[in-house]
């Protein structure tokens, strides 16, 4: 195992670093991680290249393949510009139509594929219709962790956008959701 500070050791054998040690990126369902190392492991005989994430606000570390981290989804923080959209979505009552009538577990499924995705935009719709839908039922569970999930996701990737304290995001999110209009 050997860590890997240069971006360009194994260019020479056709892998690309999209990141760089000490950057943060985003992994789906997890959220921001710190990029703190690129290690070279051994698998199935072959040398293969690994970013080390260190899940933001856990305790988890993930290795990720850097020749597949793009397929799995993981992608750069979003840009400070694509903030006003994530807020336009959670603001926005007119485009959603609730299927109340559709059970839980069916939408807890849509919900942890959307999440999966790792956009932003999809989250926010996602953390959007719970809070709507708490509103009209309980919600399950499931339901309610994900709600959470979505909230903590947003959170965490915004607060480090902005380069902001993560308290205030959540205090902003909250009053964006409740239809008081929060900062942007």
């Amino acid at each position: 195992m050997s860590n890997l500070k240069r971006k360009d050791v194994f260019m020479s054998r056709g892998d690309v670093f999209e990141f760089k040690v000490g950057e943060l990126a985003v992994y789906p369902a997890h959220g921001v991680a710190l990029i703190q190392s690129i290690e070279k492991r051994k698998i199935s005989g072959e040398d293969q290249a690994f970013y080390v994430l260190k899940i933001l606000g856990s305790d988890a570390t993930i290795m990720v393949p850097v020749k597949n981290a793009s397929s799995l989804g993981m992608r750069r923080i979003m840009k400070k510009s694509m903030i006003p959209k994530v807020y336009s979505i959670l603001k926005d009552r007119k485009e959603i139509s609730l299927d109340t009538q559709t059970t839980w577990n069916r939408r807890y499924r849509e919900y942890t594929e959307r999440i999966k995705t790792g956009c932003a935009m999809e989250v926010a719709k996602v953390l959007r219709e719970l809070y709507l839908l708490k509103h009209d039922k309980e919600l399950s569970f499931g339901e309610r962790k994900m709600l959470d999930t979505a909230r903590n996701l947003l959170v965490k990737e915004i607060s480090a956008a902005k380069n902001a304290d993560e308290q205030k995001i959540a205090e902003e999110l909250d009053r964006i959701m409740q239809g008081k209009e929060g900062k942007s």
